[in-house]
């Protein structure tokens, strides 16, 4: 199963973002989005921003996430 990070991003620098993953930040490759600015969410996946979201969708990801690292998810297993 391949799984999407959602994060916010906090700087941008020749095609490189600086992102916010829930408090933890890394640099993610941002050249497959354009006119990305601080402050836009993203969906990133091996280390690619690979689309821009909306700051419900993150919060929902978020929440989803937490569930699943809790383990509270509602999945099939």
């Amino acid at each position: 199963m391949c799984v999407g990070l959602s994060a916010r991003v906090v700087s941008i620098d020749k095609g490189t973002a600086l992102i916010d993953a829930s408090g933890v930040k890394r640099k993610v490759s941002a050249e497959l989005l354009e006119d990305l600015e601080p402050g836009d969410y993203v969906m990133v996946h091996a280390g690619i921003a690979i689309a821009r979201i909306t700051e419900d969708a993150e919060k929902e990801t978020d929440k989803i996430m937490e569930a699943l690292h809790d383990g509270n998810g509602t999945g099939d297993h």
